[in-house]
């Protein structure tokens, strides 16, 4: 598997449940993981199959923002 690291915006765990269902619906539970602890608000994703432009597009339909690093 590869990862996609991911700078966003998401930064406290309410943010971490809305963006949950979408995460999980395209990459799956327990293939990713956001650390809200670090000021960059790293996005870590496990996939050989998504695609990074994805991942920014989900998160932007949820009102989240994310670039690469």
């Amino acid at each position: 598997m590869k990862s996609l690291i991911l700078k966003t915006n998401i930064n406290c765990s309410a943010c971490v449940a809305r963006v949950t269902p979408s995460l999980n619906e395209l990459v799956g539970p327990n293939n990713w993981t956001v650390d809200i602890n670090n000021p960059d608000k790293i996005l870590k994703i496990e996939t050989n199959i998504v695609k990074k432009d994805d991942v920014i597009s989900i998160l932007k339909k949820v009102g989240f923002i994310a670039e690469s690093l």
